[in-house]
């Protein structure tokens, strides 16, 4: 019996002590969470029932030189209800009438809010959805409504707000003003100015607000509970003239349309302070619309044709191995420069003509003639002038994405022997149609090279933070006797060069036109379907410039049209006038009823004629190639119609009254 005790006593004390160290391992562990892993534990803990989210500040708001506004951060609200916070009281009393506000609003039977409310009582549903996107009018009246209007603690009103990025004068300039572009990863972007200046003035400083977990994985904002408020962001004030921006959007789109082109831009700057006025970037749509679809000033380089040819002659000039008066034969429109050919588009050719007046009539021939007979041996010499002028680099504005320019040398895979007398007329090498334009303008400006500027100043409500001032890059590109002769030239090209139906008695204008084929790298490919770019570079008036302003299109249809005088210049031209003149922008006709008796019989006849057979050639000696082409173009019979040069018909191959057949070949003679 003594053995039997002894042993049930043995058993206690084991137990006992088994127990008094799971007691005491039990004590360690909580003294270990409690003083060595509390921190731990409790942030933990935290993060499970209690988190801060961030709360994005509004952004600046973005306006023009005149004050307009072009982009501002428009606050949007989320709307829901914590549908187990109102008492019992409440909730019944207060349900009926809040399901009929929202009936009235979101047009669904109140029947159906008494229902889905009751039942995310039922599921102690604390996040329940009502409305989103809302304005802020439209969020006041949310908030008015019944049981709503008792707040967060009483009525279970729960807001979120957001902020989306609006721009109150729609697509115009929207790619230079900047928008907000979202990849496939979800990650924000904002092109434009908006992207440019973003970090540094237009975002603002986050603020913070803490949610609590309500459960499956909902979470609900603790009013007032270790909240941070955003600080906005600054207001920038840009040089965009909304005036000048208008003028020069739709009368780029006019012409877009007009030509049928793939893509188009337009800048207008202010000479003086480099100051941009005005940007507009429009592409087509597959339904023939056009849009703010690329930055093409800004992020497109490309091969600038005869543009370039200013640049060629001034480094010619400046480098005194020629003159404005230096003699320079052009033959007869056909040259042969290392194997390769380059033509002029005047059939015939210019013959022997000065410097100056090849610049005039861009002729090719004339400018690759200059440029190879006084660099060949040594083309370091033209290129380091090109270097000067730093068109080797980009301008360095802060808008994302600027095009690189390329120009080749000697040693680079496309350098060859034609590589100078192609960069002459500007080929085999890409500018982008901002830095021809900041040439042009250093040409307005008495030689001041300035980078192109998009903002002017930096403010808090009215307060000034940061202002800016021109940026010059180059002091002088050239001497002023060279300034001057070009100054004169590119007035010329106007009043009597490639230019001339740009010509305005009213008001005058200097610039150089351009066109250059594009996509040629398959010739064979390129003569099925020719594709061009249409430019024209200038400043305004000639005498005294105000603005500089380039226009480039491409790929205009070259069943309408592809000359930059045709395509481009007009443009120009009725920028120019809109903005610097009183002219109305009316064709311009001397006399507006003319009455000519030749012209009235040779019509009568042509008429007679046509109504006859409707298959005659009709007689479009003395008119503009323009017209000549949609004349032919609406006889009933299938033409293939060929220019040789531009300008006024002299020549048509098939005479006139003579009947035409279908697929006939027909040459227009044109200078």
């Amino acid at each position: 019996m003594a053995v039997n005790e002894k042993n049930i006593l043995n058993r206690l004390y084991f137990v006992a002590g088994c127990m008094f160290i799971f007691g005491l391992a039990v004590v360690f562990k909580l003294m270990s969470i409690q003083f060595i892993q509390g921190d731990k534990y409790k942030a933990l803990a935290s993060q499970r029932v209690v988190k801060d989210v961030i709360i994005p500040p509004n952004r600046g708001n973005v306006y023009s030189a005149n004050g307009n506004l072009l982009a501002t951060s428009i606050p949007k609200y989320e709307v829901r209800l914590d549908a187990v916070t109102p008492k019992v009281s409440t909730f019944e009393k207060y349900l009926k009438p809040l399901s009929d506000s929202l009936s009235n609003y979101l047009g669904k039977p109140s029947s159906y809010y008494q229902k889905s409310i009751r039942k995310a009582r039922a599921n102690k549903n604390r996040y329940f959805f009502l409305a989103k996107n809302l304005g802020y009018s439209d969020y006041l009246r949310f908030k008015s409504f019944p049981m709503l209007r008792l707040g967060a603690f009483k009525g279970g009103f729960i807001d979120e707000q957001t902020t989306k990025r609006e721009h109150p004068m729609g697509g115009v300039a929207e790619r230079t003003i900047g928008y907000e572009r979202i990849d496939e990863d979800g990650n924000v972007t904002r092109p434009g100015l908006d992207g440019a200046y973003g970090i540094k003035y237009l975002r603002g400083v986050a603020g913070k607000r803490a949610k609590q977990q309500i459960g499956k994985g909902q979470w609900k904002p603790i009013l007032d509970y270790n909240q941070v408020e955003p600080q906005d962001g600054y207001d920038i004030y840009t040089t965009i003239d909304v005036n000048i921006q208008d003028i020069a959007h739709h009368a780029l789109l006019k012409q877009l349309e007009l030509y049928e082109a793939e893509h188009g831009c337009v800048v207008v700057m202010e000479v003086e302070t480099g100051e941009v006025r005005a940007i507009s970037n429009l592409g087509r749509t597959k339904k023939g619309k056009y849009y703010e679809k690329l930055n093409y000033a800004v992020g497109e380089s490309h091969e600038p044709g005869s543009t370039f040819k200013v640049m060629a002659l001034i480094a010619a000039l400046e480098d005194k191995v020629i003159d404005t008066s230096t003699i320079v034969d052009t033959q007869k429109g056909r040259k042969r420069f290392y194997g390769r050919y380059i033509n002029d588009s005047k059939h015939g050719g210019y013959g022997k003509i000065s410097a100056a007046r090849a610049l005039e009539v861009s002729s090719n021939i004339g400018l690759a003639t200059i440029i190879d007979d006084n660099y060949s041996e040594n083309p370091k010499k033209f290129l380091d002038r090109l270097d000067e002028w730093k068109l080797n680099q980009t301008l360095g504005i802060p808008i994302i994405g600027e095009g690189q320019p390329n120009i080749p040398k000697p040693g680079d895979a496309i350098w060859s022997k034609n590589a100078l007398p192609s960069m002459a007329y500007g080929y085999n090498l890409k500018l982008t149609p901002l830095q021809t334009l900041a040439f042009y303008n250093a040409i307005a400006n008495k030689g001041e090279l300035i980078r192109p500027r998009f903002l002017r100043s930096v403010k808090e409500f009215d307060v000034e933070i940061e202002t800016f001032d021109k940026d010059i890059i180059v002091k002088k590109i050239c001497s002023d006797k060279t300034l001057s002769e070009v100054k004169e030239i590119l007035k010329n090209i106007v009043v009597r060069g490639t230019g001339e139906r740009m010509y305005s008695k009213t008001f005058s204008m200097a610039g150089k036109t351009g066109t250059a084929r594009t996509g040629y790298a398959n010739y064979e490919e390129w003569k099925k379907e020719k594709k061009y770019v249409s430019s024209f570079a200038g400043y305004f008036p000639a005498d005294n410039p105000k603005y500089s302003c380039i226009v480039v299109v491409h790929e205009p249809s070259t069943k309408v049209g592809y000359y930059g005088a045709d395509v481009s210049g007009p443009v120009f031209k009725k920028i120019a006038q809109k903005i610097y003149t009183d002219t109305p922008l009316i064709d311009e006709v001397e006399v507006l009823d003319v009455q000519s008796e030749s012209v009235n019989n040779e019509f009568e006849a042509y008429f007679e004629i046509a109504q006859t057979y409707k298959t005659v050639m009709p007689n479009v000696i003395g008119l503009p190639v323009m017209d000549a082409i949609a004349l032919l173009e609406n006889i009933q019979v299938k033409l293939k119609i060929k220019l040789d040069g531009n300008g006024i018909v002299r020549k048509q191959s098939i005479n006139k009254n003579v009947k035409l057949k279908n697929n006939q070949e027909v040459v227009l003679s044109a200078s």
